[in-house]
C-alpha cells in the first residue's frame, strides 16, 4: 500500500491499544528493519534468560554444563545458542538433571520461535504489494467551457494489472444548518473510473461542472476548509493472483491552477510495426502552463 502527500493530522484521545491482541497485525504491517529489531532482541533474551537460569546449576545440584567454565555467563549463553539452533559441537553437553530440563525447555522454545519467525517472515515477504505512482501535484485547467481536475496514475511494475479501478473523494469541512462543523467526505464522479488493462498511465479527470461539488471553488476557498483530495485504486495483479490496492491523498496547496500534465506518451521514432509507445517517466511529474476559468 502507498501513502499519500499532505495528510491532515490526526490525534486521538481515549483508545487503549491492545497491545497483545493486534501483535500479529502490528508485526505484520511494521518495517522490515524494525520487525528484524524485534526479532534479533527476542532471540537476544531468550538465550540471555537461559543463560543466567543455567548459572543456578550449582545450588540446584551441581554444575548443568560440563566442559564449561564454572560461573561463566559467557559459556552458558553460547551453550543455550547452540542448543536452540541444534548445532551440538560437543564441547560442552548438560549432565545434571537440572541442565538437561533447561535444555528440554530451550529446546521447545526455539521450536516455537523458529514457527513463529518462520510464519511471519513468510506472511510479510509473501503479501501482494502495488507499485502505483501518481504524479506530483493534480492540475486545474479549462476545457471545453468548464474546468478539468486531473492527476495522473502508473503502474510502476509494467505488469499485467486487469480491472483497475480509481475512485476520487473531497473530504473537506462544512458548517451545518445548526452551527455545528463537521468533515464530509463526497465521491467525486470521474470521466472515466476504469481500465480493463492497466500497463501504461492513467489519466483521471474530473469535469467541475454545475453539478460538481467543486463548482465555483477558489483556491481560498479550498484552503479555508481544508480540503483534501483522497484516491483510492484497486485492481487485480496477474503476477500475484491477488487484489492490490493503493492510495494517495493531495491537500489544496497541491493543486496547480491554470496548468496541465505534460503529455509522457509518444511513439518511437520511424513507427513501430507492433505499435509500440514509448513511456517516458522523466516527464511523469511535469506540468505545463494552460489556463483555467478563474
Amino acid at each position: 500500500m502507498t501513502g499519500g502527500i499532505g495528510p491532515i493530522p490526526i490525534d486521538t484521545r481515549g483508545l487503549e491499544r491492545d497491545v497483545l491482541g493486534d501483535l500479529y497485525h502490528t508485526l505484520l504491517t511494521t518495517s522490515w528493519p524494525r520487525l528484524i529489531a524485534l526479532m534479533a532482541a527476542g532471540w537476544l533474551a531468550t538465550n540471555v534468560l537461559f543463560g543466567g537460569l543455567l548459572l543456578l546449576g550449582p545450588w540446584l545440584g551441581g554444575e548443568a554444563v560440563q566442559n564449561a567454565t564454572p560461573g561463566s555467563f559467557k559459556d552458558a549463553f553460547f551453550f543455550t545458542v547452540q542448543t536452540s539452533a541444534t548445532i551440538g559441537y560437543g564441547g560442552m553437553l548438560p549432565v545434571t538433571l537440572y541442565g538437561h530440563t533447561l535444555v528440554a525447555i530451550i529446546s521447545f522454545v526455539s521450536i516455537l520461535q523458529n514457527a513463529m519467525a518462520t510464519g511471519l517472515m513468510f506472511a510479510k515477504f509473501a503479501q501482494p504489494s502495488a507499485r502505483i505512482l501518481f504524479s506530483l501535484r493534480p492540475v486545474i485547467f479549462a476545457r471545453d467551457g468548464y474546468n478539468v481536475l486531473q492527476f495522473r496514475l502508473a503502474n510502476g511494475r509494467l505488469n499485467q494489472v486487469v480491472e483497475g479501478r480509481v475512485r476520487l473523494s473531497l473530504a473537506r469541512d462544512t458548517v451545518e444548518s445548526d452551527g455545528e462543523r463537521m468533515r464530509r467526505l463526497i465521491n467525486l464522479p470521474l470521466v472515466r473510473s476504469e481500465s480493463p488493462v492497466f500497463v501504461l498511465t492513467f489519466l483521471a479527470q474530473h469535469v467541475i461542472d454545475e453539478q460538481s461539488p467543486l463548482w465555483g471553488e477558489t483556491p481560498e476557498s479550498l484552503a479555508a476548509n481544508a480540503t483534501q483530495f483522497i484516491i483510492t485504486f484497486t485492481g487485480i495483479d496477474e503476477s500475484f493472483n491477488a487484489t492490490i490496492h493503493a492510495r494517495h491523498s493531495y491537500t489544496s496547496r497541491h493543486v496547480a491552477w491554470g496548468w496541465k500534465l505534460a503529455d509522457i506518451i509518444s511513439k518511437p521514432t520511424g513507427g513501430d510495426p507492433l505499435g509500440r509507445r514509448l513511456l517516458d517517466f522523466t516527464k511523469f511529474h511535469d506540468v505545463v502552463e494552460d489556463g483555467w476559468l478563474g
